[in-house]
C-alpha cells in the first residue's frame, strides 16, 4: 500500500471513531476542556509595552548601564515619580506653594514611602531658608517670601548651578524668573521587590489632582497600570464586536439556532484551550496577544461553516446522517489537515524572530491553530451527530438545512463566473494577476518599518466612538500620551533628540579627555550641528569648561594641566576631577562620569531633519571612532535596532512561510493525489494576495511594527485556507472524472459559498480590531480584513485559471483528454 493509501485510511479509521463513538468524543473533549480552564487563572499580563522588544539587545544593555551608572534627575526609574506643574509661570511664589501643599500631602501619607523631592520648589525654598529641611518648613519659607525675594533666588541659582534650569521647559527666562512648566522627582523608599509602583503612583496622581494647579504624576508604574487598562478596555470594546458579528453572519450562514450554538460552543472551547495553554506555558498576555483569539475565531469559523455546509450537501443528496457526516469529514478531513498544518506554518514562521513577543505570538497562534482543528475537526462532528439524534428522538425540527450556495443558485452562477472567463485565455489571466501582482509587490517593496513607544498607548485625543460608549464598554481615562507629548514638547528630555555614546575606559589617563573629545571635529552628518559642522557633545569635558568658566581658581587648575590650549586639560585629571565633583558643578558631572571614573556617557544632539535610521547608523559608526570602547546607545538607538529586527522578522517569517507551505502542498498532493504541481497552483493566489496587501500598506501609510510586521506570514497562514479548501474540493471533483473547468464551476458554485460566508465573517470579526484603543491593535486589524478579503477574492480568480493551465500541462505529460464539457 503505497503511503498516500495508508495516510488516507488512517484518516478514515480516526473518522469512523468519530462518527461511530460520537458520545465518547464529545465526553473526552469535555474533559480536556475543564483541564485547560484550570490553566486560565495562570495566565500573567505583561504591562511594560516595549520592554520584551528590547530584552538582548547590544544597545539595551548600554542603555541599562547609562539609567544604572549615571544619576538623571528626570529619570522615573522603580523608585520615583516625576510630578510636572503646568502654569502660566511655574516659578511664580503662588505656583511654588502649591508644588509644595502636593508634596506635604505626599509626604504625610505613611503608604507613599516618600523619602525626598527635588524639584525647583524645594531648592528656591532652601535656597531662601537653608535650614528649612522638610517640605512643611520650605513651604513655609517661600509663604514668607515675597515675588521678588523669589525671582532673585532664581537668578542666583540659575548663575550658580546650571542644573537648576533642567528641571525646568525650555522656556525659561532667568531674567524674569518664569518658565511655563517644571518638574519635580519624588524618590520613593520602597523595599526590594515591591511590586505595587503602580498604585504608589495612582496615588500620587489623585493627590495631585485634588491641588487647584495643573500638576500631573508620571511615571513607569502609571505608564504600566495604562497599559494593562489598554489591554482590558480593548478586549471589552472589541470582543463583543467580533462576538456580535460573527453571531450575525454565523446566523446567515447555519441558519439553524441549534447549529449555530454548536459553533459557538466550540469557538468557545477553542479560546479556553488557547489561554489555559497560555497559563500553563507561562507567556504573558500583552496587547499582541490580544489577535490571537480573533483569529483563533476566524480559522474556527471557516472550519465550522464547512463542515456544517459539506454535511447538508450529503443529507440533501439523500445520505442518513451517520453516512452524511462520514461522507463529509472523509473528504474534509484532509483539508483539515493540510489547512492545519499550512496554517501552522504561517503562524508559526513568527517564532523564528529575535523578538521575544513577536515569538511569543507565533507560537500561541500556531498552538492554537492545532486546537482549533482537533475541536472543528473531531468534536464538533461528533456533538453535531450526537444532537441531531437527540432532535430527531424529541422531534426536533431542522430549520434550513440547505446548503448556503449551489449550481443552480445565483450566489454559486456569480461565484462561478471567473472561471467561466478565465476558461476561454487563461495565459492571458495568469499574465495578468503575475504582472499586476509584481507591480503591486514592487511598489509595497517601499512600505516603512517603525518601532514607537506612541503605538502601545492610546492616543491623547480618543475618537468620538470610544468616548461615547456607555458603561460597561466604556474605556478609562487615560493621560500617559498626553504627559509624554508634554515634556516632548516643553523640556529637553527627548531622547528622540540625541543619542548616546557609552565609552568604557581609564578616565584618569591623561589623554582621556581629549580621547573623548577627538571625534567631535568630524562627525558623520546627523551628528554635525555644532558650528562649522563639528558635533555638539555634553560630557564631563563640557561640564568641566563651563565650570571653569565660571569658577577662575578652577578655570587656572584647568590651564595650567591644557598643554595645548584646547580647553581639554591632558594632566593631573584626578586632581580636576575632585575639585569638580566638590563643587555646586558636581552633580552636573556625576551625570556622565561615575565616580570610579571607569565609564562615561556622552550626549550627542542630532539634526532635527534626519531620520530615526540614519541618526542611529550614524551614531553606531560615530562610536566606532573613539580610542576608548564605546557604544552608541539611547532611546533612539534601541528603537532602531528593534526596528531593523522587525523588518528582518517580517521578511524571513513570510519567506519561511511560503517555503514550507508550498514544499508540503506539493509533497501533500504527490502522496495524497500524484499531483504535486497542484501545491505550486494552490499557493498561487495567496502570493499574489499578498503582493496586493504590501502594496496596499505602502498606499494607507501603514508600516510594519511589532505587530504588523507578523501580518505577511500569518495572511500565508490564513489566507491558505481559502486554496486549500478550493482546491481539496476540486480534486474530488476531478477525480470524479470532470474536467478541470467542470470541477472548477462545481467548487466555486458550492464550496464558494462557503468560503464566502467565511471570508465575510473572518474578515468583518479580525476587522473588528481596528476598534481597539490602540493604533498598533487597529493597524493590524484593518490588514487581517484587507488580507482575507485578498485571499478570498485571488482564490475565486486566480485558482481557475492556473488549474485550467495545470490540466493542459498534466495532459501534455499523461495523454489525458481535455474536454469542453461540464
Amino acid at each position: 500500500m503505497r503511503l498516500g493509501e495508508q495516510i488516507e485510511a488512517g484518516i478514515r479509521r480516526l473518522n469512523d471513531v468519530i462518527v461511530d463513538r460520537p458520545r465518547a468524543v464529545v465526553v473526552a473533549f469535555l474533559l480536556l476542556t475543564a483541564v485547560f480552564a484550570g490553566g486560565i487563572g495562570l495566565v500573567s499580563t505583561e504591562t511594560e509595552p516595549t520592554e520584551g522588544f528590547t530584552q538582548g539587545l547590544d544597545e539595551q544593555e548600554a542603555l541599562d548601564a547609562v539609567n544604572e551608572e549615571f544619576e538623571d534627575p528626570f529619570a522615573a526609574d522603580g523608585e520615583s515619580t516625576q510630578l510636572i506643574h503646568v502654569s502660566g509661570n511655574a516659578l511664580s511664589k503662588e505656583a511654588l506653594v502649591r508644588n509644595l501643599r502636593v508634596l506635604e500631602r505626599v509626604e504625610s501619607r505613611e503608604s507613599l514611602r516618600m523619602e525626598d523631592a527635588n524639584g525647583p520648589a524645594t531648592v528656591i525654598a532652601q535656597a531662601i531658608d537653608p535650614s528649612a529641611t522638610t517640605v512643611t518648613e520650605q513651604r513655609r519659607a517661600l509663604e514668607g517670601a515675597t515675588e521678588t525675594e523669589v525671582r532673585r533666588t532664581v537668578r542666583q541659582l540659575n548663575a550658580a548651578n546650571p542644573a537648576f534650569s533642567r528641571s525646568l521647559a525650555t522656556d525659561f527666562n532667568p531674567t524674569s524668573a518664569s518658565a511655563s512648566a517644571s518638574i519635580t522627582v519624588v524618590s520613593h523608599d520602597v523595599p526590594s521587590g515591591f511590586d505595587d509602583l503602580a498604585g504608589l503612583q495612582t496615588e500620587v496622581a489623585s493627590i495631585a489632582e485634588d491641588e487647584p494647579a495643573d500638576i500631573r504624576a508620571f511615571g513607569t508604574g502609571i505608564t504600566n497600570a495604562e497599559t494593562g487598562q489598554v489591554i482590558g478596555d480593548s478586549l471589552t470594546i472589541v470582543m463583543p464586536v467580533v462576538v456580535l458579528l460573527l453571531l450575525l453572519f454565523l446566523i446567515v450562514a447555519y441558519r439553524d439556532p441549534i447549529d449555530l450554538s454548536l459553533g459557538l460552543l466550540s469557538l468557545l472551547m477553542t479560546v479556553l484551550w488557547t489561554f489555559g495553554f497560555l497559563g500553563y506555558s507561562g507567556i504573558p498576555f500583552n496587547q499582541q496577544m490580544i489577535a490571537v483569539p480573533v483569529l483563533l475565531l476566524a480559522v474556527g469559523v471557516d472550519f465550522g461553516i464547512h463542515i456544517i455546509n459539506r454535511y447538508r450537501e450529503e443529507t440533501v443528496e439523500g445520505l442518513e446522517p451517520i453516512e452524511a457526516m462520514r461522507t463529509a469529514n472523509n473528504q474534509l478531513m484532509v483539508a483539515f489537515v493540510i489547512v492545519t498544518v499550512t496554517t501552522v506554518f504561517g503562524f508559526g514562521a513568527n517564532v523564528i524572530s529575535d523578538l521575544t513577543p513577536i515569538r511569543n505570538l507565533g507560537l500561541a497562534s500556531a498552538v492554537g491553530i492545532v486546537f482549533t482543528f482537533l475541536i472543528f475537526g473531531l468534536f464538533l462532528p461528533a456533538v453535531k451527530l450526537e444532537v441531531d439524534r437527540l432532535r430527531e428522538r424529541y422531534g426536533v425540527p431542522e430549520f434550513n438545512s440547505k446548503p448556503i450556495s449551489s449550481e443552480d443558485s445565483t450566489l454559486g452562477r456569480v461565484l462561478a463566473f471567473p472561471a467561466r472567463a478565465s476558461r476561454y485565455a487563461p495565459i492571458a489571466f495568469v499574465v495578468v494577476l503575475l504582472l499586476t501582482g509584481g507591480v503591486a509587490a514592487a511598489y509595497g517593496s517601499g512600505v516603512d518599518t517603525s518601532f514607537e513607544q506612541e503605538d502601545f498607548l492610546p492616543p491623547a485625543e480618543q475618537p468620538e466612538y470610544v468616548t461615547s460608549l456607555p458603561e460597561p464598554f466604556a474605556p478609562g481615562t487615560y493621560t500617559v500620551t498626553e504627559t509624554i507629548n508634554l515634556l516632548e514638547d516643553r523640556f529637553a528630555t527627548s531622547q528622540d533628540q540625541s543619542v548616546t555614546i557609552y565609552v568604557e575606559g581609564n578616565f584618569e589617563a591623561d589623554h582621556a579627555l581629549a580621547a573623548l573629545s577627538q571625534p567631535n571635529e568630524d562627525p558623520p552628518d546627523a551628528l554635525a550641528v555644532g558650528d562649522g559642522g563639528s558635533a555638539r557633545p555634553t560630557s564631563v569635558a563640557t561640564v568641566i569648561q563651563s565650570h571653569a568658566d565660571r569658577n577662575p581658581e578652577f578655570g587656572e587648575l584647568v590651564a595650567r594641566n591644557d598643554r595645548d590650549g584646547d580647553g581639554v586639560p591632558e594632566q593631573n585629571l584626578d586632581r580636576i576631577y575632585d575639585e569638580l565633583f566638590a563643587s555646586p558643578s558636581g552633580d552636573r558631572a556625576e551625570q556622565y562620569l561615575t565616580p570610579d571614573r571607569r565609564n562615561a556617557k556622552i550626549e550627542y544632539a542630532i539634526d532635527a531633519d534626519a531620520s530615526q535610521a540614519g541618526a542611529a547608523a550614524d551614531a553606531r559608526t560615530f562610536a566606532e571612532d573613539f580610542r576608548y570602547e564605546a557604544t552608541a546607545t539611547g532611546q533612539l538607538v534601541v528603537f532602531d535596532a528593534i526596528t531593523d529586527i522587525i523588518f528582518d522578522s517580517a521578511i524571513q517569517g513570510m519567506i519561511l512561510a511560503v517555503g514550507l507551505t508550498a514544499g508540503f502542498l506539493v509533497v501533500a498532493y504527490a502522496v495524497l493525489e500524484g499531483k504535486p504541481y497542484l501545491g505550486i497552483v494552490n499557493v498561487f493566489p495567496i502570493l499574489v494576495a499578498i503582493a496586493f496587501l504590501i502594496g496596499t500598506m505602502r498606499l494607507l501609510g501603514l508600516s510594519l511594527n511589532a505587530l504588523t510586521a507578523t501580518i505577511l506570514s500569518i495572511s500565508i497562514g490564513l489566507g491558505i485556507a481559502y486554496s486549500v479548501h478550493a482546491t481539496h474540493r476540486f480534486i474530488d471533483e476531478y477525480n470524479d472524472g470532470r474536467n478541470a473547468y467542470g470541477a472548477m464551476l462545481t467548487t466555486l458554485s458550492g464550496t464558494g459559498g462557503a468560503l464566502l460566508g467565511s471570508m465575510l465573517t473572518t474578515s468583518l470579526g479580525t476587522g473588528a480590531l481596528a476598534l481597539a484603543i490602540t493604533p498598533v491593535l487597529g493597524d493590524f486589524g484593518l490588514l487581517m480584513a484587507l488580507s482575507v478579503l485578498y485571499s478570498f477574492v485571488f482564490t475565486v480568480v486566480a485558482l481557475p485559471p492556473a488549474v485550467l493551465l495545470w490540466e493542459r500541462y498534466r495532459s501534455t505529460r499523461t495523454g489525458r483528454t481535455v474536454t469542453s464539457s461540464a
